[in-house]
Protein backbone atom coordinates (compact mmCIF):
# COMPACT_ATOMS: atom_id res chain seq x y z
CA UNK A 1 0.00 0.00 0.00
CA UNK A 2 2.99 2.84 0.98
CA UNK A 3 4.04 1.59 -2.38
CA UNK A 4 1.21 2.47 -4.51
CA UNK A 5 0.67 5.80 -2.89
CA UNK A 6 4.54 6.71 -3.40
CA UNK A 7 3.83 5.70 -6.98
CA UNK A 8 0.76 7.71 -7.30
CA UNK A 9 2.43 11.37 -5.26
CA UNK A 10 5.77 10.80 -7.62
CA UNK A 11 3.28 11.02 -10.93
CA UNK A 12 1.54 13.92 -9.89
CA UNK A 13 4.52 15.73 -9.08
CA UNK A 14 5.96 14.89 -12.71
CA UNK A 15 2.61 16.19 -14.08
CA UNK A 16 2.68 19.25 -12.60
CA UNK A 17 6.04 19.67 -13.78
CA UNK A 18 5.48 18.72 -16.90
CA UNK A 19 2.61 21.22 -17.23
CA UNK A 20 4.80 24.11 -15.83
CA UNK A 21 7.02 23.45 -18.23
CA UNK A 22 4.58 23.48 -21.27
CA UNK A 23 3.32 27.03 -19.28
CA UNK A 24 6.76 28.71 -19.14
CA UNK A 25 7.80 27.66 -23.08
CA UNK A 26 4.53 29.44 -24.08
CA UNK A 27 4.45 32.36 -21.89
CA UNK A 28 8.29 32.86 -22.89
CA UNK A 29 7.57 32.93 -26.39
CA UNK A 30 7.37 36.90 -26.83
CA UNK A 31 9.73 36.98 -30.04
CA UNK A 32 8.26 38.88 -32.50
CA UNK A 33 6.57 37.09 -35.70
CA UNK A 34 7.86 36.67 -39.14
CA UNK A 35 7.83 39.96 -41.17
CA UNK A 36 3.99 40.05 -43.07
CA UNK A 37 3.76 40.41 -46.71
CA UNK A 38 2.15 43.85 -46.06
CA UNK A 39 4.83 44.74 -44.22
CA UNK A 40 7.55 43.99 -46.62
CA UNK A 41 5.35 46.18 -49.65
CA UNK A 42 5.27 48.60 -46.96
CA UNK A 43 9.29 49.05 -46.29
CA UNK A 44 9.66 48.65 -49.54
CA UNK A 45 7.42 51.38 -50.38
CA UNK A 46 8.80 53.68 -47.70
CA UNK A 47 12.77 53.30 -48.04
CA UNK A 48 13.07 52.48 -52.02
CA UNK A 49 14.51 56.03 -53.38
CA UNK A 50 14.33 57.74 -49.99
CA UNK A 51 17.71 60.19 -49.75
CA UNK A 52 19.97 59.96 -46.74
CA UNK A 53 23.24 61.08 -45.40
CA UNK A 54 26.34 58.34 -44.67
CA UNK A 55 27.91 57.45 -41.40
CA UNK A 56 30.40 54.96 -42.49
CA UNK A 57 32.81 54.34 -45.45
CA UNK A 58 30.91 51.99 -48.07
CA UNK A 59 33.46 50.77 -50.57
CA UNK A 60 32.91 50.52 -54.49
CA UNK A 61 32.59 46.59 -55.80
CA UNK A 62 30.57 43.34 -54.70
CA UNK A 63 31.76 43.79 -51.07
CA UNK A 64 29.47 45.46 -49.46
CA UNK A 65 29.13 46.30 -45.61
CA UNK A 66 27.49 43.75 -42.91
CA UNK A 67 25.56 45.40 -39.80
CA UNK A 68 24.45 43.18 -37.24
CA UNK A 69 23.62 44.12 -33.53
CA UNK A 70 25.17 47.60 -33.85
CA UNK A 71 28.49 46.08 -35.20
CA UNK A 72 29.70 47.08 -38.88
CA UNK A 73 31.95 44.78 -41.23
CA UNK A 74 34.60 45.02 -42.36
CA UNK A 75 36.17 47.87 -40.60
CA UNK A 76 39.26 48.82 -39.60
CA UNK A 77 42.25 47.67 -41.69
CA UNK A 78 40.34 45.54 -43.52
CA UNK A 79 37.94 48.54 -44.82
CA UNK A 80 40.29 50.59 -45.79
CA UNK A 81 42.23 47.94 -47.90
CA UNK A 82 38.94 47.36 -50.09
CA UNK A 83 38.34 51.47 -50.15
CA UNK A 84 42.05 52.20 -51.62
CA UNK A 85 41.36 48.69 -53.76
CA UNK A 86 37.75 50.05 -55.29
CA UNK A 87 37.58 53.35 -54.25
CA UNK A 88 34.66 54.83 -52.36
CA UNK A 89 31.41 54.62 -53.07
CA UNK A 90 30.22 57.43 -50.44
CA UNK A 91 31.95 58.17 -47.68
CA UNK A 92 30.54 60.07 -44.26
CA UNK A 93 28.77 63.65 -44.72
CA UNK A 94 27.65 61.99 -48.06
CA UNK A 95 24.08 62.14 -49.60
CA UNK A 96 22.89 59.03 -51.11
CA UNK A 97 19.64 57.49 -52.17
CA UNK A 98 18.82 53.94 -51.74
CA UNK A 99 18.07 52.47 -54.78
CA UNK A 100 17.04 49.27 -54.41
CA UNK A 101 15.71 47.04 -50.71
CA UNK A 102 15.75 43.24 -50.89
CA UNK A 103 13.90 41.32 -48.32
CA UNK A 104 15.50 37.69 -47.49
CA UNK A 105 15.24 35.28 -44.71
CA UNK A 106 17.28 36.42 -42.28
CA UNK A 107 18.79 39.70 -43.21
CA UNK A 108 17.45 43.04 -45.72
CA UNK A 109 19.64 44.28 -48.45
CA UNK A 110 19.98 48.08 -48.89
CA UNK A 111 21.57 49.06 -52.31
CA UNK A 112 23.26 52.78 -52.56
CA UNK A 113 23.30 54.70 -55.42
CA UNK A 114 22.76 51.90 -57.98
CA UNK A 115 23.99 49.44 -56.33
CA UNK A 116 27.28 47.18 -56.93
CA UNK A 117 26.36 45.56 -60.22
CA UNK A 118 25.62 47.39 -63.61
CA UNK A 119 21.45 46.79 -64.33
CA UNK A 120 20.27 47.49 -67.72
CA UNK A 121 17.16 49.56 -67.59
CA UNK A 122 14.01 47.61 -69.21
CA UNK A 123 13.83 49.58 -72.43
CA UNK A 124 17.62 48.28 -73.45
CA UNK A 125 16.24 44.94 -73.22
CA UNK A 126 14.19 45.92 -76.08
CA UNK A 127 16.08 45.37 -79.65
CA UNK A 128 14.81 45.64 -83.29
CA UNK A 129 14.74 42.69 -85.67
CA UNK A 130 16.49 43.33 -89.01
CA UNK A 131 17.38 40.82 -91.92
CA UNK A 132 19.96 39.20 -90.11
CA UNK A 133 20.60 41.01 -86.85
CA UNK A 134 18.91 42.42 -83.86
CA UNK A 135 20.14 46.13 -82.28
CA UNK A 136 18.54 47.37 -79.23
CA UNK A 137 16.91 50.73 -79.10
CA UNK A 138 19.26 51.65 -76.27
CA UNK A 139 22.41 50.00 -76.71
CA UNK A 140 24.06 49.55 -73.13
CA UNK A 141 27.93 50.12 -72.07
CA UNK A 142 28.39 46.70 -70.91
CA UNK A 143 32.05 48.09 -70.10
CA UNK A 144 30.47 50.60 -67.88
CA UNK A 145 31.61 49.88 -63.98
CA UNK A 146 28.86 50.34 -61.17
CA UNK A 147 29.59 53.12 -58.84
CA UNK A 148 27.27 52.19 -56.19
CA UNK A 149 27.58 49.60 -52.80
CA UNK A 150 24.84 47.77 -50.15
CA UNK A 151 24.67 46.76 -46.44
CA UNK A 152 23.07 44.03 -45.33
CA UNK A 153 21.17 44.05 -42.15
CA UNK A 154 21.50 40.90 -40.53
CA UNK A 155 18.69 39.43 -37.62
CA UNK A 156 19.74 36.24 -35.27
CA UNK A 157 17.26 34.26 -37.02
CA UNK A 158 14.65 35.75 -39.29
CA UNK A 159 13.72 39.42 -40.09
CA UNK A 160 10.69 40.13 -38.01
CA UNK A 161 7.86 42.22 -38.06
CA UNK A 162 9.05 45.98 -37.82
CA UNK A 163 8.03 49.70 -38.41
CA UNK A 164 9.33 52.24 -40.06
CA UNK A 165 11.61 54.15 -36.47
CA UNK A 166 12.42 50.63 -35.85
CA UNK A 167 14.19 49.77 -38.97
CA UNK A 168 15.90 53.17 -39.19
CA UNK A 169 17.33 52.97 -35.67
CA UNK A 170 18.71 49.94 -36.33
CA UNK A 171 19.95 51.66 -39.54
CA UNK A 172 21.66 54.25 -37.52
CA UNK A 173 25.32 53.28 -37.61
CA UNK A 174 24.93 53.68 -41.53
CA UNK A 175 22.28 55.91 -42.71
CA UNK A 176 21.32 59.00 -40.97
CA UNK A 177 17.51 60.34 -42.06
CA UNK A 178 17.17 63.37 -40.92
CA UNK A 179 17.53 66.71 -42.63
CA UNK A 180 21.50 67.88 -42.18
CA UNK A 181 24.14 69.25 -43.68
CA UNK A 182 26.54 67.09 -45.08
CA UNK A 183 28.86 69.33 -42.55
CA UNK A 184 27.08 67.98 -39.72
CA UNK A 185 26.44 64.57 -40.43
CA UNK A 186 30.42 64.33 -40.85
CA UNK A 187 31.30 66.09 -37.93
CA UNK A 188 29.32 63.26 -36.25
CA UNK A 189 32.09 60.05 -37.80
CA UNK A 190 35.05 61.68 -36.62
CA UNK A 191 36.81 62.04 -33.00
CA UNK A 192 36.18 65.35 -30.98
CA UNK A 193 39.88 66.42 -31.45
CA UNK A 194 39.18 65.99 -34.99
CA UNK A 195 35.72 67.87 -34.68
CA UNK A 196 36.80 70.88 -32.69
CA UNK A 197 39.68 71.86 -35.18
CA UNK A 198 37.35 71.18 -37.59
CA UNK A 199 34.58 73.76 -36.32
CA UNK A 200 37.08 76.26 -35.49
CA UNK A 201 39.03 76.12 -39.11
CA UNK A 202 42.31 74.79 -37.55
CA UNK A 203 44.60 72.14 -39.84
CA UNK A 204 46.33 69.31 -37.32
CA UNK A 205 49.23 67.72 -38.74
CA UNK A 206 48.23 63.85 -39.37
CA UNK A 207 44.90 65.18 -41.17
CA UNK A 208 43.76 63.76 -44.26
CA UNK A 209 42.54 65.90 -47.35
CA UNK A 210 38.97 65.89 -46.74
CA UNK A 211 39.36 67.04 -43.33
CA UNK A 212 41.18 69.85 -44.64
CA UNK A 213 38.79 70.72 -46.82
CA UNK A 214 35.67 70.32 -44.32
CA UNK A 215 38.13 72.84 -42.27
CA UNK A 216 39.27 75.28 -44.58
CA UNK A 217 37.27 74.75 -47.61
CA UNK A 218 39.00 73.98 -51.18
CA UNK A 219 42.39 75.64 -51.26
CA UNK A 220 42.78 78.98 -53.73
CA UNK A 221 46.31 77.81 -54.62
CA UNK A 222 48.03 74.46 -55.03
CA UNK A 223 52.07 74.02 -55.05
CA UNK A 224 53.40 70.37 -56.37
CA UNK A 225 57.53 70.12 -55.11
CA UNK A 226 59.92 67.74 -54.96
CA UNK A 227 62.47 67.85 -52.12
CA UNK A 228 64.52 65.40 -49.73
CA UNK A 229 63.50 62.58 -52.38
CA UNK A 230 60.19 63.02 -51.70
CA UNK A 231 57.11 64.88 -53.44
CA UNK A 232 54.58 66.82 -51.95
CA UNK A 233 51.45 69.28 -52.68
CA UNK A 234 51.34 72.43 -50.16
CA UNK A 235 47.44 74.00 -50.00
CA UNK A 236 47.89 77.47 -49.47
CA UNK A 237 45.53 79.48 -47.74
CA UNK A 238 44.67 83.74 -47.42
CA UNK A 239 46.75 86.55 -48.73
CA UNK A 240 48.72 89.56 -47.10
CA UNK A 241 48.09 91.21 -44.68
CA UNK A 242 46.14 88.59 -43.58
CA UNK A 243 47.57 85.35 -42.11
CA UNK A 244 49.22 82.86 -44.73
CA UNK A 245 48.83 78.99 -43.98
CA UNK A 246 51.16 76.07 -45.84
CA UNK A 247 49.92 73.28 -45.35
CA UNK A 248 52.06 70.35 -47.16
CA UNK A 249 50.67 66.96 -48.02
CA UNK A 250 52.66 63.82 -48.29
CA UNK A 251 50.45 61.52 -50.39
CA UNK A 252 46.92 62.24 -48.20
CA UNK A 253 48.08 63.07 -44.89
CA UNK A 254 49.58 66.63 -43.58
CA UNK A 255 53.38 66.59 -42.71
CA UNK A 256 53.84 70.09 -41.63
CA UNK A 257 51.73 73.32 -41.13
CA UNK A 258 53.42 76.84 -41.70
CA UNK A 259 51.87 79.81 -40.57
CA UNK A 260 52.81 83.44 -41.55
CA UNK A 261 51.35 86.01 -39.45
CA UNK A 262 51.06 89.50 -39.99
CA UNK A 263 53.33 90.88 -38.12
CA UNK A 264 55.98 88.25 -39.54
CA UNK A 265 56.26 85.47 -37.25
CA UNK A 266 56.11 82.12 -38.50
CA UNK A 267 54.81 78.89 -36.50
CA UNK A 268 55.60 75.45 -37.98
CA UNK A 269 53.86 72.37 -36.69
CA UNK A 270 55.48 69.71 -37.34
CA UNK A 271 54.62 66.97 -35.10
CA UNK A 272 51.89 64.72 -35.51
CA UNK A 273 48.92 65.47 -34.10
CA UNK A 274 45.84 63.18 -35.28
CA UNK A 275 46.06 59.64 -37.03
CA UNK A 276 43.18 60.41 -39.50
CA UNK A 277 42.99 56.68 -39.76
CA UNK A 278 41.69 56.18 -36.20
CA UNK A 279 39.79 59.48 -36.16
CA UNK A 280 36.40 57.84 -37.11
CA UNK A 281 34.54 57.34 -34.55
CA UNK A 282 33.55 54.05 -34.15
CA UNK A 283 29.80 53.63 -34.97
CA UNK A 284 28.91 50.64 -32.58
CA UNK A 285 29.67 52.68 -29.26
CA UNK A 286 26.68 55.36 -30.80
CA UNK A 287 24.12 52.57 -30.51
CA UNK A 288 22.61 50.20 -28.16
CA UNK A 289 23.14 46.56 -29.97
CA UNK A 290 19.92 44.40 -30.55
CA UNK A 291 19.30 41.01 -28.74
CA UNK A 292 16.82 39.90 -30.02
CA UNK A 293 14.80 40.09 -33.50
CA UNK A 294 12.44 42.91 -32.23
CA UNK A 295 12.50 46.23 -30.65
CA UNK A 296 8.78 46.30 -29.73
CA UNK A 297 8.35 46.05 -26.10
CA UNK A 298 5.43 43.83 -25.05
CA UNK A 299 1.99 46.30 -25.09
CA UNK A 300 3.37 49.30 -26.80
CA UNK A 301 1.03 50.65 -29.57
CA UNK A 302 2.26 52.92 -32.10
CA UNK A 303 0.33 54.97 -34.87
CA UNK A 304 3.21 53.34 -37.09
CA UNK A 305 1.70 49.93 -36.35
CA UNK A 306 -1.44 50.10 -38.50
CA UNK A 307 -0.38 48.28 -41.36
CA UNK A 308 -3.82 47.92 -43.45
CA UNK A 309 -2.56 49.28 -46.50
CA UNK A 310 1.19 50.41 -47.63
CA UNK A 311 -0.44 54.11 -47.50
CA UNK A 312 0.01 54.12 -43.85
CA UNK A 313 3.75 53.13 -43.84
CA UNK A 314 5.81 55.51 -41.66
CA UNK A 315 6.73 59.44 -43.61
CA UNK A 316 10.34 59.73 -44.06
CA UNK A 317 11.28 63.21 -44.90
CA UNK A 318 13.96 63.96 -48.07
CA UNK A 319 16.86 65.98 -47.16
CA UNK A 320 17.58 69.49 -48.48
CA UNK A 321 20.17 69.75 -51.32
CA UNK A 322 23.25 69.39 -50.13
CA UNK A 323 25.75 72.35 -49.64
CA UNK A 324 28.84 70.41 -50.48
CA UNK A 325 32.17 69.52 -48.38
CA UNK A 326 33.07 73.41 -48.99
CA UNK A 327 30.49 74.42 -46.45
CA UNK A 328 32.06 76.17 -43.41
CA UNK A 329 30.64 75.90 -40.11
CA UNK A 330 29.08 78.67 -38.28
Amino acid sequence: MPSFRFRTVYSGFLIVGFLLLQYTAVAGNTQSPKISKTTREEIIHAFNEDLVYISTKFPMGKTGLRLKNGVITPNGAELEHLMALWGPAAKPGDRARISDVLIKDNYIRFEINGGPVKKQKWYQHIQISGANSSTPIAPSDASANARGSFVDLYFDKYVPELTGPELKELLRPIFDFNSKSPLEAYLESVSAPVRDAIKSHHVLVGMNGEMVIYSKGRPPKRVREHANDADYEEWIYGTPPQDVDFIRFVGDEVVRVETMKVDGQKIVRVDKEIDAGTATLAKKEQVRPATAPTLRRPGEEMPENDRQSPSNAPPIASPPPPSGPDSQPN
